[in-house]
């Protein structure tokens, strides 16, 4: 066989095998528009974020409704399943869903296991506390502190206050119940978090949200490892919403001044990669 042949069998065989390769690797965007389902985890009890609506019994909240547009675009049903924290990354790794739109705070660590589109949300861990018990950050060193089990909050707090005692929870009402009946001194979770969990509240008057924040979180859709195409797709639908004016105006249904969560929005999606 003469080189020039030989190299031409050797550049078929190569491609053949790039193809194989790529075909034995499924594109995750193929396989939704395929199955004509978006599976997405969403949490069910993180007001404003994924919660349960008291009158329709529908899953209702800010993530909800990005998710509901993505399906829009997509053309496909949307089937949500709901999560606790600590189980979002896991759902998602085991590919028991597609996406996971649930109040995920982008970090270097969950990078290691998953994609992350661009930021849609921008917010601050804070802390809520009886009237007068917690007036400064240096308190917290020596504070007995309760956060949500599996989250950013929790490696923060224990990354800042080495000395304090943590206490985690797997939700948020066990979380809530645990400084009602002062078995930790102050919770800590993102700033709308904290404003949201206490508006329902009878003796919300007793409590006070901390004016202090420990940490600048960007927030962004999970997205399994490496699926450039569907992280693509999830970015476009982002940046589409906020050129269309759609993002302002979920924004406004749950942060806006005449919410349960007024917010000032200072965060737009697409300044921040």
């Amino acid at each position: 066989m003469n080189s020039n042949r030989f190299f031409l069998v050797l550049s078929v065989a190569l491609l053949s095998s790039i193809l194989a390769s790529r075909a034995a690797f499924a594109d995750r965007l193929d396989d939704i528009r395929n199955s004509g389902t978006l599976r997405v985890a969403v949490l069910s009890e993180d007001m404003p974020f994924g919660f349960i609506d008291s009158k329709s019994n529908r899953l209702v909240g800010m993530d909800i409704d990005f998710a509901e547009q993505m399906a829009d675009k997509l053309h496909v049903k949307l089937q949500f399943i709901p999560t606790d924290a600590p189980n979002r990354i896991p759902l998602l790794i085991s590919d028991k869903v597609d996406l996971v739109i649930a109040n995920l705070t982008i970090t270097a660590e969950r990078k290691q296991d998953i994609s992350f589109s661009i930021p849609y949300f921008s917010s601050g861990q804070q802390f809520l506390a009886r009237k007068g018990v917690l007036t400064s950050r240096s308190q917290l060193a020596h504070m007995t502190i309760g956060t949500d089990s599996g989250t950013t909050n929790e490696s923060t707090i224990r990354r800042e206050f080495p000395t304090a005692s943590i206490a985690t929870f797997s939700n948020l009402t066990s979380l809530l119940s645990a400084l009602d009946s002062e078995k930790v001194q102050t919770i800590t979770l993102d700033g709308p978090e904290l404003a949201s969990l206490i508006d329902e509240h009878n003796d919300k008057d007793k409590y006070e949200i901390s004016s202090f924040s420990i940490s600048k979180d960007y927030i962004g859709v999970g997205i399994p490892k490496n699926e450039w195409s569907l992280v693509d797709f999830v970015n476009a639908s982002l940046l589409d919403s906020e050129r269309s004016g759609a993002a302002l105006k979920i924004y406004n249904r749950w942060f806006g001044p005449e919410t349960k969560t007024p917010l000032p929005r200072n965060f737009e999606i697409g300044d921040r990669d």
